[in-house]
């Protein structure tokens, strides 16, 4: 594809100054000029901290409060010699599925589809597709096994990280064993929601999801730094990851995320955009007030639950402080996506009473052990910026 300054080069003729190219290419995101004292200096200094104490490669971050950008910034390595940089892209996973759910509820707001329409009126071969609605998909109430949990997908991925995942590959699995309860009676997170709700958006709209996306997301928000892969490549600038998930440290950059969502939603991004989306989402800058209401809690709360039948880690309790929305995570005061896989951990929140957006993404060294450092980092910036609205989570 194309970059931004490639495609102004071809379209314009020629005797127009470069400069007029220049000015028509989005800013690159770069690092704030170094400050002493106020918020921007305690957030550096936060990260650093956290950056040792977690044993991480790389922290790169954007705070920003309102429309006041307060820091953005990067520290550590991407590569042995090679600094990280804001200007890097990453890939950023769940961020996507908010996307998604944003997008259907778009489409909620233009009376093209209702949350409770059945999904057998798009995929009328899809096993439970007429128990399973709309809503169910963007809620994660369908009962839908996570294939993530799958022993044999597990040792699959693990012994052949660059295979390419189909839809039919990662949703056969997912729709195999008997539903882990009726659908709509509680929640429990399976990445095969968001699969089938990418085909679904398809079929429902005739648009090809990465252009869906393109057309009602990332241009009307000038997300400039975010792109669709349908290969496991990442644009230059590249921030690499690192993991020891084999059993080996090793570098998993190129580990190919196909199983990772839907075809036409598996992004990269770089840190500006994540912050930038944080809040046009988390604020419904592109929803009706109903739209949002229902991002925000579409009935997931007293749903989930570990069962016989549905494991603790994926059938979490869902209350008002902390609950799954549609596409959305919802933790005390803030809205936000904790995307961690194959090297990277990353983390998008937004705080409505403050108008605060932190971003955060992370890269592993060989002695890091948690699961998700970004969320770590995010929850300190947190602490300094807003004591009192937390920023934790089970």
């Amino acid at each position: 594809m194309l970059g931004v300054a490639g495609i102004v080069a071809a379209i314009l003729p020629t005797g127009i100054p470069s400069t007029a190219a220049a000015a028509s290419e989005p800013q690159a995101c770069v690092s704030s000029p170094p400050t002493v004292g106020g918020q921007a200096a305690r957030v550096r200094d936060v990260v650093r901290k956290a950056s040792q104490d977690l044993h991480l490669n790389s922290v790169i971050f954007k705070v920003v409060s309102g429309d006041r950008d307060v820091v953005t910034g990067a520290t550590g390595e991407s590569m042995t010699g090679v600094p990280a940089d804001p200007a890097m892209h990453f890939r950023s996973g769940s961020v996507a599925i908010e996307y998604m759910a944003t997008v259907l509820l778009q489409l909620v707001d233009e009376g093209k589809v209702s949350l409770d329409d059945p999904v057998s009126r798009w995929l009328p071969t899809l096993p439970h597709a007429s128990e399973i609605t709309l809503r169910m998909l963007g809620s994660s109430t369908s009962g839908l096994h996570d294939y993530v949990t799958d022993k044999k997908f597990l040792a699959e991925l693990e012994a052949a990280p660059f295979r390419h995942w189909t839809f039919s590959d990662v949703v056969d699995i997912a729709t195999a064993p008997p539903l882990w309860y009726k659908p709509g009676t509680s929640w429990s997170y399976s990445h095969a929601n968001f699969q089938i709700l990418g085909v679904a958006l398809e079929k429902i709209t005739g648009t090809r999801l990465d252009r869906l996306l393109s057309e009602r997301i990332l241009t009307p928000l000038a997300l400039h730094g975010t792109h669709n892969g349908f290969t496991p490549e990442i644009p230059a600038p590249a921030l690499h990851a690192f993991t020891s998930e084999r059993g080996v440290y090793e570098e998993s950059s190129y580990w190919n995320p196909s199983w990772t969502t839907a075809a036409g939603a598996v992004l990269t991004s770089d840190i500006c955009d994540v912050a930038r989306s944080a809040r046009a989402i988390g604020s419904g800058e592109l929803l009706s007030p109903q739209g949002l209401k229902t991002l925000l809690d579409p009935g997931t709360v007293g749903l989930g639950g570990k069962s016989d039948t549905c494991p603790a880690d994926v059938c979490l309790s869902n209350t008002a402080a902390q609950h799954f929305g549609f596409g959305v995570l919802v933790v005390h005061d803030w809205i936000i996506q904790n995307p961690s896989f194959s090297g990277y951990a990353a983390v998008q929140a937004y705080l409505p009473a403050q108008k605060l957006s932190i971003a955060v993404t992370t890269t592993q060294g060989p002695k890091a052990t948690e699961e998700n450092p970004g969320q770590t980092v995010a929850a300190r910036i947190a602490r300094a910026l807003a004591p009192d609205h937390p920023l934790t989570t089970h």
